[in-house]
């Protein structure tokens, strides 16, 4: 390809409303554009890009026994009423209705689909088990993307779905497409941590997420999740699935009785604290959410913070947020109180659900609100002052240094980019479908399923996170969309010309992916374009042709040398032994 006729348009500044790195280079370097928000073109860079992800998915999908199919991106709603996930999927599901007055939605994913095509074509178990994948566009309406294509609304993903006869076929099934999925990220140059998560809206009762870490000092860092793993075992999970042992600290509050003491002023734990001069460890905090539309308040500790999945789905939610104050103040005065925000009490609180986390249980003596403005219960224990709720359960947020609960080490955090997720999902859909096939007894079972996504466009994002510097993008070789780039200095030198023209023909004769900048530009607006376009190998002919020696430049490495052409095409072409 020559840069003369490549559909490409640098630019020299980063676009105004990128917030990081991968967005900003992406949009700079001529790869994407937006056409919406959350939306993007895919100029012909970053369809290259694409493409060789995808390959890579396929060859290694293929390897794995799973079939490649393709499904609808318009969905009915029939479908999605029968897994009962019409009504609480969210606003992130894209309703519309065709001319004949039809509900449906642009899929966001395909449980649904894929389950009615089992329903359909799977009998016996003799046909299983199955694994049936697709690469295909998906559509979330995000309330609100951001970070170009690691959050976007219209994305490329590649999703799979297995079929087992039991949960032991399952377990194999999970375990194949995890390989693979470490097989996947590793080819297309990225180091990814498998760990433990959330299911989220996808169900089901296990999941992993293929995660990029990012370091936390890095320039834009987009990492969007806490990952916290220890150092010392195989432990690792986000953020909103992970658990840890508690350090020791005080949890006797050590008030000799138990009464109700002014606390002017005190609206945030730090606040009680400091007036009282007690650990914030000694203090029960209530906290009031609306899950679903309804009211919930979460106690714990109030040196912890409350990991609001975790709380969603201790009530099977789909939806959280925390209480607004005119909510609270709707909540004092259906209970009868008429308390400020920061002196809210669970005791005689109506219409509101109360859930507790594990830290509160052993205090002793503590500090907890009693629904009257600038006042505070000292001194309460659990079964004498006010009752320990029924319902407790680990809705807490893990922090740095919390112990590992494998080995007992401190837990260390670092931010991580999700590119890839698997889910045990059962028979949440077969079930819900009524998709079932006869077993070797002849019964009537309902289908045992997996679900393995791959974040296509999330996966280019990602690598730019991971490869770039401040000269541009640094693609690792096996998803950049040419191998190598030849530049020559000036286009007015025929023997800078006519070598690099050399070296370029060689190179496609052997079905080498290059490009030639054969524009009729400066010297430094070329090679600056080669490093922000991030090809990862150049040549550069210049006034040291006349010696027969080229410049060959590795981009990931920024190392040079200075050698003959010949030597140089022997190079590239020794990468595709």
């Amino acid at each position: 390809m020559r840069m003369s006729k490549l559909f490409i348009q640098t630019l020299r500044e980063f676009p105004s409303d990128a917030e990081v790195i991968s967005h900003k280079l992406l949009v700079r370097a001529g790869y994407i554009r937006k056409l919406a928000n959350g939306v993007y073109n895919y100029l012909p860079l970053m369809w290259r890009v694409i493409k060789k992800i995808e390959n890579i998915v396929r060859e290694e999908m293929d390897s794995a026994g799973a079939q490649e199919l393709l499904m609808p991106f318009v969905q009915p709603s029939e479908l999605w009423q029968e897994s009962g996930r019409w009504d609480v999927y969210g606003k992130e599901l894209m309703r519309l209705k065709d001319r004949h007055n039809r509900e449906m939605c642009l899929g966001p994913t395909h449980e649904e689909v894929i389950t009615s095509i089992a329903r359909e074509g799977i009998r016996s178990y003799k046909q299983l088990p199955v694994n049936l994948y697709q690469i295909q566009s998906k559509f979330r309406d995000e309330i609100r993307p951001r970070f170009g294509l690691l959050r976007g609304r219209e994305f490329i993903m590649k999703d799979a779905y297995s079929f087992d006869v039991d949960e032991q076929g399952l377990d194999k099934s999970y375990s194949v497409m995890a390989d693979a999925y470490k097989k996947i990220f590793e080819r297309c140059g990225l180091e990814t941590k498998m760990v433990q998560s959330d299911s989220g809206a996808i169900g089901g009762s296990v999941s992993h997420e293929f995660m990029v870490l990012v370091n936390e000092d890095s320039e834009n860092n987009a990492g969007e999740n806490d990952v916290f793993y220890c150092p010392n075992c195989d432990y690792s999970a986000n953020s909103n699935h992970a658990v840890s042992l508690l350090n020791q600290t005080e949890t006797d509050g050590k008030f000799t009785s138990q009464e109700i003491v002014d606390t002017p002023n005190t609206h945030s734990i730090e606040e009680l604290s400091e007036y009282l001069n007690i650990p914030s460890s000694v203090i029960c905090k209530c906290l009031i959410y609306v899950i679903d539309g309804k009211y919930v308040a979460a106690l714990i500790r109030g040196d912890r913070n409350v990991e609001e999945t975790k709380l969603m789905n201790a009530f099977s939610g789909n939806d959280i947020r925390i209480a607004s104050s005119g909510e609270i103040e709707e909540i004092m005065q259906a209970s009868g109180f008429n308390a400020q925000i920061g002196f809210i009490g669970p005791k005689g609180l109506k219409n509101v659900e109360i859930i507790a986390d594990e830290t509160v249980k052993d205090l002793k003596n503590f500090v907890i609100g009693v629904n009257q403005t600038d006042k505070h219960l000292v001194g309460a224990n659990w079964g004498i002052d006010i009752d320990l709720p029924s319902k407790i359960t680990d809705i807490r947020l893990v922090e740095e240094n919390d112990k590992c609960v494998n080995c007992n080490s401190a837990l260390k955090v670092t931010k991580g980019i999700e590119v890839g997720n698997i889910f045990k999902l059962g028979t949440k859909y077969s079930k819900a479908m009524n998709a079932t096939f006869t077993d070797k007894d002849g019964q009537e079972k309902p289908f045992i399923m997996g679900c393995y996504g791959i974040g296509i466009t999330r996966t280019a994002a990602a690598a730019v996170e991971r490869h770039h510097d401040e000269w541009g993008i640094k693609w690792p070789l096996s998803i950049a969309p040419f191998t190598v780039i030849v530049v020559p200095v000036s286009d007015q030198d025929e023997l800078q010309m006519t070598s690099a023209e050399n070296i370029y023909k060689k190179l496609l004769d052997n079905n080498v992916e290059v490009l030639i900048d054969d524009r009729p530009e400066r010297a430094g607006v070329k090679l600056k374009d080669a490093d922000l376009i991030g090809i990862p190998y150049r040549i550069t002919v210049g006034k040291t042709i006349t010696d027969n020696l080229v410049e060959f430049k590795d981009r990931q490495t920024g190392k040079t040398d200075i050698i003959s052409p010949d030597e140089a095409v022997n190079r590239i072409l020794m990468l595709k032994n």
